[in-house]
């Protein structure tokens, strides 16, 4: 017998392919959760305190994708797209946490939907 039984077990298994294994956790992804997208404005201190910065960090940790930018009037402006409940926490963290330096009065979201399949494949910065 062996002494490892999971290592037994794993050269008797049937191999899948990374890639089909991939499709199929994507599939079982899209299907099982809700996918939203929506976008925001972030109103208050937040040019100058690395706000875009913190935000993309944030969102990668989250496991979100979309973009952020800085706009000419001082907010922050971007997009969010993924899964339903982690969508809602990178909005609060739009709303109430943001970069240590930064001071959020408000943020706007608009044109909140479900859509079918991720428009990005990352979350960046825009300038």
């Amino acid at each position: 017998m062996c002494p490892f039984p999971l290592a037994a077990a794993a050269v008797t298994a049937p191999r899948t392919p990374l890639r089909l294994l991939g499709r199929r956790l994507a599939a079982a992804m899209s299907t099982a959760r809700p996918l939203k997208s929506v976008d925001y404005e972030v109103f208050g201190r937040v040019q100058g305190v690395c706000f875009r910065m913190y935000t993309e960090d944030e969102a990668r940790k989250i496991g979100v994708v979309g973009w952020v930018k800085n706009t000419s009037k001082g907010t922050v402006t971007g997009q969010v797209q993924g899964p339903e409940e982690k969508v809602n926490s990178m909005k609060s963290w739009l709303s109430k946490i943001g970069s240590p330096s930064s001071r959020i009065d408000r943020t706007n979201f608009s044109n909140e939907k479900t859509i079918s399949k991720l428009e990005y494949s990352n979350f960046s910065i825009r300038y």
